[in-house]
């Protein structure tokens, strides 16, 4: 259930309950005449069911009242109703996509922090190669924030928003750029001291072996990675997003060119390179088919709306 909160422009209120009385799923339609400013006119609260609400934006969005008013949606955590009128064995319910959208790109602010933790990931992630710390290596990935850049590229893709896929790549192209100098330099002095672990310097190195190795797996782990992605974002189900950070090859790779590069590895820092770009690229074409096919699968198989 979402509940929503509409400023309509004086004259536009009757227009916009008349279009509430057509729409399934809409309920509780609140008026106070008058009431609202900064913009002036009418606020017009209502409940709506998720499965009902895609339709319901479009006709706010077709009345200009984005433009001209205000628009404001909450999810709604619980609503206290007769047992006889839950509803056994749901089905899962079509994405709110006005919400999908909202939330990623709440995250595709690029501010100082994003690239402020894409770099601590990234010296997390050296810490852990050099110590052979696996460990170490899901840490760097739960803290990277890299997703967020990747997920909103991919939206971008899909809306054909070329400003939203040049910010999201720029911000990938700077932030993984300062992660890898950053490692590098943190290496490079970690090695001038004289302080590498022994069997980093001995060759005994399994954390960054497999890192700088993609093959056909990695492939299999990205694609299957970007749809989890997807549906997690769409369906609201945030276990699974973690499970996206912790499983694909980004951050630590990123670490692993800065590491090796340090220690003269040229031929891992190539490979990690390679993962680096085969995981991001994938994410962003995965992510980008998934979100443009889930809106033309439930825009013709998805659920009936709500009564």
């Amino acid at each position: 259930m979402l509940h929503v909160r509409v400023v309509a422009p004086h004259g536009r209120t009757g227009r916009l309950l008349d279009t509430l009385a057509g729409l399934p799923g809409v309920q509780n339609v609140i008026v106070h005449e008058g009431n609202a400013r900064r913009p002036d006119g009418d606020s017009v609260l209502f409940d709506v069911h998720d499965n009902a609400a895609n339709p319901v934006f479009g006709a706010l969005r077709g009345l200009g009242l984005d433009r001209d008013g205000g628009i404001t949606v909450q999810q709604v955590d619980a609503t206290l109703i007769a047992p006889a009128q839950r509803r056994s064995g749901a089905r899962e319910t079509a994405p709110v996509w006005e919400m999908v959208e909202a939330i990623i790109h709440r995250g595709a602010v690029y501010s100082p922090s994003f690239y402020l933790l894409l770099a601590i990931a990234g010296l997390i992630g050296a810490v852990g190669i050099l110590t052979n710390s696996q460990i170490l290596i899901v840490g760097a990935m739960v803290v990277g924030p890299e997703y967020s850049a990747i997920i909103a590229v991919a939206l971008g893709i899909s809306r054909k928003d070329r400003g939203a896929v040049r910010d999201g790549l720029l911000a990938l192209v700077l932030g993984f750029t300062a992660a890898i100098v950053l490692t590098l330099a943190f290496a490079a002095a970690v090695r001038a001291a004289g302080e590498a672990p022994a069997l980093f310097l001995d060759g005994v190195r399994p954390v960054s072996a497999l890192i700088n190795s993609p093959n056909a797996f990695s492939v299999v782990v990205a694609i299957l990675a970007g749809i989890v992605g997807v549906l997690s974002l769409t369906q609201a189900r945030a276990g699974a997003l973690i499970g996206v950070f912790i499983s694909v090859t980004t951050i630590p790779a990123a670490a692993d060119i800065g590491v090796s590069v340090a220690f003269g590895a040229w031929r891992e820092a190539g490979g990690s390179a390679l993962q680096l770009l085969l995981n991001a690229g994938l994410l962003i074409v995965v992510g980008a088919g998934g979100l443009s096919a889930q809106r033309v699968i439930w825009h013709r198989f998805g659920a009936p709306p709500a009564p």
